[in-house]
């Protein structure tokens, strides 16, 4: 991912609320397949880690992006915000980035 990309994410990143809370169980496979599941769907989540996790966000970001092969955005505080690009209909498009449509269906 690029700088740039980075940047434009991070702005979108602003507006969005978390939908997914780590709270004291910290990173269950329940909670992993959650936020898979998240990504798939929405490409960008926003994940607030509540005070009674005694884990670091910063640590709890990389673990959880290598298990649901994602990308950490940032994580500012105790929020984590990942990024998955869906390959099938991705809803994200970068700013000059060629939106490539299917011939048949007229879709992209």
């Amino acid at each position: 991912m690029t700088t740039k990309q980075r940047a434009y994410l991070k702005g979108l990143a602003q507006t969005t609320q978390p939908i997914l809370s780590l709270g004291k169980a910290s990173l269950t496979p329940e909670f992993v397949e959650a936020a898979a599941e998240a990504l798939k769907k929405r490409e960008l989540i926003k994940i607030n880690v509540l005070k009674n996790c005694m884990d670091d966000p910063h640590t709890l970001a990389i673990t959880l992006s290598e298990r649901t092969r994602s990308e950490v955005v940032q994580v500012i505080g105790r929020k984590i915000v990942l990024y998955k690009r869906n390959m099938e209909d991705p809803g994200i498009i970068f700013p000059g980035e060629k939106i490539k449509k299917d011939k048949n269906t007229g879709r992209r």
